[in-house]
């Protein structure tokens, strides 16, 4: 069966999407989606090529990402909150012949880095596709196990895109594994989720799982602000809300001023990065709602770990689900007993085929059909997960991977700073954010003049969940024999404090 078929075998009249105050049944969403495939045959996509979506969360988006697969052509979803210099090194890596987008991006684009989009024929916005349209019938193929439908960008360990190959089959069984285990999902169930359509957590929140189980998935285009989540509950009344830890500890933040109507919640779910035990607890304690944290990744399309309904330990990433295998190894690769943390390793047929055009990158994580997370974990007698922290120096910031590197490199380019180390320091109410060590050109300043001055620059710099929420200044930085700056010795720094 593919994707076309699976989605649109429930009853057509039932709500598939709630939007922007609108309802689109499956029926509608089928004729939009057919009308989309149309569109995508009439540009010349042919299987193989390259179908890169630059859409906010909407109807468009599902449409184009069916369409696309279903034709057999490899849909790209690239975040819309990315720098355009990384949209453009991502449009580069997959070599995208079409780009199907929102306005803004389909004009701005093309000007921007011209050297890396020469595979792209056209940038076609949304809106004008309806005159494309074929009243043609489409006959869609049935996808083979190892061809690529879809990829998605993860920076990953060394900062830099990686974009995982995934196939058609590769959604079915998250829906079979996590889905069906963990949700236990009827069509009347509604779906939300602050994390978006291009992220492997956000695909399968909003599309995979409400949609290939009859139920309606409620999409939002704008930022997911507190304010925003809050109308949507009391608008829209999801009975499931999928969130990132730092979404959970605003809304609390925000349920303190203003009453966070969560009635029609049944289940709450967290991912993307550990979420601290006395968050989760208090978020039941506040709305009686358990709130599920798991561990997923890009690689794997969702979760692999996850606690349930009624079998949980907060601070914990759960219990392994079935249909996932998992080892911890010490540096050497060998075996670390129960109780004692080790790197993790998963397996199981959800797996990315690998990322496109790195081999190196690919060798490294995909071994012998087990993937290298590159977390730290450790597992109880009873069989619980425990995340101890990452094998590298990269950290998840609100959900997403922040590149030390990166950061740096953005306070490098102030005049008054002389070296920089970033690492991964956590706030009041325990969740994981950049701290940043700086040695200043002079001996003698205003630090929190600096502290400022730097603060604006990270601003007009980097996003801002990779933005510092901490600075420390200090006379030098700790090195190696060779150089390079000993992160460690830093994090024990400010645990100390």
């Amino acid at each position: 069966m593919n994707l076309f078929e699976a989605v649109f075998s429930h009853d057509p009249k039932a709500p598939a999407i709630r939007f922007r105050g609108e309802q689109f049944s499956y029926d509608e969403l089928r004729s939009g989606t057919l009308a989309m495939a149309h569109a995508i045959v009439s540009l010349g996509v042919r299987p193989g090529d390259r179908v890169a979506l630059l859409l906010h969360d909407s109807p468009k988006f599902i449409e184009a990402f069916i369409a696309t697969c279903s034709l057999g052509a490899i849909a790209v979803p690239i975040n819309m909150a990315l720098p355009l210099d990384e949209q453009c090194s991502i449009l580069h890596n997959c070599g995208a012949t079409i780009v199907l987008g929102e306005t803004e991006p389909c004009s701005t684009l093309p000007t921007h880095a011209p050297e890396k989009l020469r595979s792209v024929k056209e940038f076609v916005p949304v809106h004008a596709l309806p005159r494309l349209v074929s009243p043609e019938p489409i006959d869609f193929p049935t996808p083979r196990n190892d061809e690529p439908a879809f990829i998605l960008y993860t920076s990953g360990s060394t900062g830099e895109p990686k974009g995982a190959i995934h196939r058609q089959a590769d959604i079915f069984y998250t829906n079979q594994t996590y889905c069906r285990e963990v949700l236990h999902l009827s069509t009347a169930d509604r779906l939300f989720s602050s994390s978006r359509l291009p992220f492997a957590y956000g695909l399968g929140n909003s599309f995979t799982f409400p949609l290939l189980n009859g139920a309606t998935s409620v999409l939002c285009s704008e930022k997911p602000a507190p304010e925003v989540i809050a109308r949507i509950f009391a608008e829209r009344k999801p009975t499931i809300f999928f969130g990132v830890p730092v979404v959970y500890n605003l809304l609390l933040e925000h349920h303190r001023q203003h009453a966070l109507d969560c009635s029609s919640l049944r289940l709450c779910v967290s991912a993307g990065e550990a979420l601290p035990a006395h968050l989760g607890e208090e978020w039941e304690r506040t709305f009686g709602v358990q709130l599920l944290d798991g561990i997923g990744s890009t690689e794997m399309l969702h979760m692999f770990m996850s606690n349930h309904d009624h079998d949980l330990r907060y601070g914990s990433s759960g219990k392994l689900l079935q249909g996932y295998e998992a080892r911890l190894v010490d540096e050497n690769g060998a075996p670390t007993p129960d109780g004692n943390e080790g790197n993790l390793w998963i397996k199981g047929d959800s797996a990315a085929l690998g990322y496109w055009e790195k081999p190196e990158e690919t060798a490294r994580t995909f071994v012998d059909g087990w993937v290298r997370t590159g977390d730290l974990y450790r597992r109880d007698t009873e069989g619980f997960w425990f995340h101890m922290g990452r094998s590298d120096d990269c950290f998840k910031s609100s959900g997403q991977w922040v590149s030390p590197v990166e950061v740096e490199g953005a306070l490098l380019r102030h005049p008054r700073v002389a070296r920089a180390a970033v690492v991964e320091d956590f706030d009041a109410g325990g969740l994981p954010c950049p701290c940043a060590f700086v040695v200043a050109q002079e001996l003698e300043f205003d630090s929190r003049a600096l502290e400022q001055e730097l603060r604006d620059a990270a601003a007009a710099a980097l996003p801002r969940f990779k933005q510092p929420r901490r600075f420390v200044f200090v006379s030098e930085l700790p090195y190696t024999a060779t150089g390079k700056v000993q992160r460690f010795k830093l994090r024990q720094l400010l645990r100390k404090q």
